[in-house]
């Protein structure tokens, strides 16, 4: 595996995981979807991980690649009930748009 890290460089990794972390902040910001924020929350995490596992990989360490592992299995978990809770707010609201979101306080 370090000959493909030797190949490819760690700067590729590092510019490919920025680029998908701005992608995934430009989808926070910008979207009003309630699903493709979480898409893009998805994104940014999984910009994450792809450092963690490049760093461990280039310092030979597995520590990066179980934290990875263990940070998948929360992201599962978040996007179960992130959508569970979409569905139940768009059988009561008929809308999952973000500015009808905001009428749900109080």
């Amino acid at each position: 595996m370090n000959n493909i890290l030797n190949q490819i460089g760690i700067e590729n990794y590092i510019f490919l995981s920025v680029l998908l972390f701005c992608i995934g902040v430009f989808g926070v910001l910008y979207r009003r979807n309630a699903i493709i924020v979480l898409m893009s929350i998805e994104i940014m995490l999984n910009a994450v991980n792809l450092l963690f596992v490049a760093f461990s990989t280039y310092h030979q360490d597995a520590e990066g690649q179980i934290f990875v592992f263990f940070s998948m299995a929360v992201a599962a978990a978040e996007v179960a009930v992130g959508l569970a809770i979409l569905v139940s707010i768009f059988r009561n609201l008929g809308s999952i748009d973000i500015d009808n979101l905001k009428n749900l306080k109080g």
